[in-house]
């Protein structure tokens, strides 16, 4: 079943796949607020796919959003943007995860928590992005079934802090709470 128009209270969940929809229907999401608005990017362009992958979105946000590329620190840049009333949309969790599993933090958990209590006391619209990763085959390494089982319990975390959760199959939203 399709969801309704969604309401935007905030903070707001939005997960998918790949290629489900959830950044372009998350950032229209973000754009029924006035501008300006607060791209935290969590990717880093490692190579030439992705530096394409961040141009193409930086084209569809045109001039009225500003962004702030936060591989690791995401908790810190929310906080800092208390305050300033503007709507910000995060893209993505997973690629935040990735990076802090590669940098090999022992830190992970604690940055997780560390999130959640920030998201629940953000002051300002706030729609983040995450994907779902647990729909897939059981991944056939250790690092692979880590970053799933990570991934999953911080969604999990995150809806339970989120005003509102959506799913992305698609294109489509589902609401899942809210």
């Amino acid at each position: 079943m399709a969801a309704q128009e969604p309401d935007i209270r905030t903070p707001m969940l939005v997960l998918g796949g790949a290629r489900s929809g959830k950044s372009s229907w998350a950032e229209s999401i973000v754009n029924r607020f006035p501008p300006p608005y607060v791209y935290v990017a969590t990717a880093q362009a490692l190579d030439d796919e992705m530096k394409l992958r961040i141009q193409l979105h930086r084209q569809r946000r045109k001039d009225l959003w500003e962004t702030i590329e936060s591989p690791v620190e995401l908790s810190s840049v929310l906080e800092n943007l208390t305050g300033l009333g503007r709507p910000v949309l995060v893209d993505c969790i997973t690629l935040w995860l990735s990076n802090m599993l590669c940098s090999e933090s022992s830190e992970t958990e604690a940055a997780v928590d560390r999130l959640c209590e920030t998201v629940r006391s953000v002051d300002y619209p706030l729609v983040i992005v995450s994907n779902e990763t647990g729909a897939g085959i059981v991944p056939d390494n250790h690092l692979a079934r880590a970053f799933r089982d990570l991934s999953g319990f911080t969604n999990q975390k995150l809806a339970a802090v989120c005003a509102s959760v959506f799913l992305l199959v698609a294109g489509l939203p589902m609401r899942l709470k809210g």
